[in-house]
């Protein structure tokens, strides 16, 4: 099972930015899909982005045209760049990757944004 860890979390600003990065153990080259979820302490965790293999991307309305999600594969690492960031991002990240059997998961980077 691929090994997942995230980075790049910690406090901004409203209105400023962030980059998260998802270190993977093996390839993601042929991993079908990848992305990112989020979680509020009392809720269940949420989708925010996705990105295939074949570079196809795909957002929760919530934070189209703020957030992109890209990968490098010579990295073996996704990225989520988040834009405009408001209070309400406010939340765990966690990466995850669906190789064709079990998902993994990282362990989350926690992003606060402040007023």
């Amino acid at each position: 099972q691929v090994q997942l860890v995230e980075s790049g979390g910690g406090l901004v600003q409203a209105g400023g930015s962030l980059r998260l990065s998802c270190a993977a153990s093996e390839s993601i080259f042929s991993i079908s899909t990848m992305g990112w979820y989020r979680q509020v302490p009392g809720k269940q965790r949420a989708w925010v982005a996705t990105i295939t293999s074949s570079e196809s991307r795909a957002y929760a309305d919530s934070v189209k045209g703020r957030f992109t999600v890209s990968r490098d594969t010579a990295k073996n690492t996704v990225y989520l760049q988040m834009n405009s960031l408001k209070v309400e991002d406010t939340a765990v990240y966690y990466c995850y990757a669906d190789p064709g059997g079990l998902r993994s998961w990282g362990r989350g980077t926690q992003v606060t944004v402040s007023s």
